[in-house]
């Protein structure tokens, strides 16, 4: 057992060291230490217990709360109650990392035309390539601002198109579109869902969705719960992502969220809204 290999060799290495080494805490050990007969029974499944929550809190890149660290557990078929886990990780100061502050780059004092908001809030669809949303966000460099825009598909969360600059212009978010078109050859008479910035009032964004024969729509003027998805979106991945990073140059910024998006929020990420599952699986369930 590796709580009585800690203890024989305990005087020749660092306690910190060898735990991290074999993946338990040093609190386990010193429980372990507690209880004689712990080897078996009830503590040595509470034990097991723990090792599975650090694995899967590590898979999620340490982002996962207990719901969703039970989530994966569950589909691992490892037998728990999600209350327990949140004991378990309470126990071993286990957590995902808190919200912070987000900030507003919407710019919405122009002349240009703006479209009704036609999403009204509804933010579930029963099929993909119903209704995209999208929106602009940054991410600070040494090199400074790297500016993002996202294309998401509120069926299945996923990202579908996605553009980064280090200018926030309409080729940004046109460029956003152009990649989720090509992915996705939406049918005609889907609605994009924005902001009232200049990028997508611009008459370029918007002959390029008629073109497509995409239906416009844009938030109230103010009404950040509008566009609640997508402002989620950057919410998560500002909280999981950019503010545990520190990036040197904006290209590091653009492989680290191009990895991030691609690998794991669309394929690996379990949604709560999504039953779980990742938005990539929820799409092949469906």
């Amino acid at each position: 057992m590796r709580y009585a290999f800690i203890d024989k060799h305990r005087g020749r290495w660092r306690l910190d060291f060898v735990c991290e080494a074999l993946a338990v805490s040093p609190s386990g050990y010193y429980r372990w230490r507690k209880h004689p007969g712990g080897s078996g029974g009830r503590y040595c499944r509470r034990e097991q217990l723990r090792s599975a929550i650090r694995v899967a809190h590590d898979e999620s890149r340490q982002t996962y709360g207990s719901p969703r660290i039970h989530a994966a557990l569950q589909a691992k078929g490892v037998p728990c109650c999600v209350n327990t886990v949140a004991k378990v990780m309470r126990e071993d100061g286990i957590s995902a990392r808190p919200r912070r502050r987000k900030v507003r780059t919407t710019d919405s004092s122009h002349g240009l035309p703006v479209a009704e908001n036609l999403l009204s809030r509804e933010f579930h669809r029963s099929a993909s390539n119903q209704a995209w949303v999208s929106d602009i966000t940054y991410v600070p460099t040494d090199e400074g601002w790297l500016y993002l825009a996202t294309t998401l598909d509120l069926y299945s969360r996923r990202i579908v198109g996605w553009s980064m600059r280090e200018r926030m212009t309409s080729d940004l978010v046109i460029d956003a579109l152009a990649m989720a078109v090509e992915q996705r050859h939406p049918p005609s008479g889907l609605i994009h869902h924005s902001d009232r910035g200049s990028q997508y009032a611009s008459a370029a964004f918007r002959k390029m969705l008629a073109a497509h024969g995409m239906i416009c729509s844009m938030s109230r003027k103010g009404e950040v719960y509008d566009n609640a998805v997508i402002e989620s979106f950057y919410g998560t991945l500002k909280r999981e992502l950019v503010s545990r990073s520190q990036y040197a140059t904006r290209d590091d910024a653009r492989r680290a969220i191009f990895e991030w998006i691609e690998v794991f929020y669309n394929r690996q990420r379990l949604h709560s809204s999504l039953g779980y599952l990742s938005p990539a699986d929820y799409e092949a369930a469906a």
